[in-house]
């Protein structure tokens, strides 16, 4: 039997408080999504002021992210270069960039998903979280 890391509410904790310290730092007004490695929600947290669709948004791009085990970039850039086909895949609904997986110590234990500013912005917000962890 394999023994598998999982995301405690402690750890979620963490990334959510990194990831909320770097969008305020920034003055960004965001969602911060965070799921398991099936993409199942942990986290939610809309900041004052973000449009209310960014609450929809973020969780999509975190299970994109988790599900794929890749950041959700890499779906919009498949589909931007020509591979429309690929949005009709089954249960990716945030294929757009902002959705970051969480890797530590080899494995995939689940994904931030972040919405509301640019979308490298997002990500930048995402990575900050991830890396309280100090995953890698």
């Amino acid at each position: 039997m394999k023994s598998k890391q999982v995301l405690t509410l402690d750890d979620v904790k963490k990334i959510a408080a990194a990831a909320e310290a770097e969008a305020l730092k920034n003055r960004w007004a965001v969602t911060i999504s965070i799921v398991d490695d099936g993409g199942h929600l942990l986290w939610l947290q809309r900041m004052d002021g973000c449009a209310p669709i960014s609450a929809h948004i973020a969780p999509a791009k975190a299970k994109t992210a988790a599900l794929g085990q890749r950041e959700s970039k890499i779906y919009e850039d498949m589909i931007n270069n020509g591979r429309f086909s690929f949005i009709t895949a089954p249960n990716l609904e945030g294929l757009l960039e902002g959705g970051v997986p969480i890797l530590v110590g080899g494995e995939y234990l689940g994904a931030v998903g972040v919405s509301g500013v640019k979308s490298s912005e997002d990500v930048q917000i995402a990575k900050a979280g991830i890396a309280a962890l100090g995953a890698a």
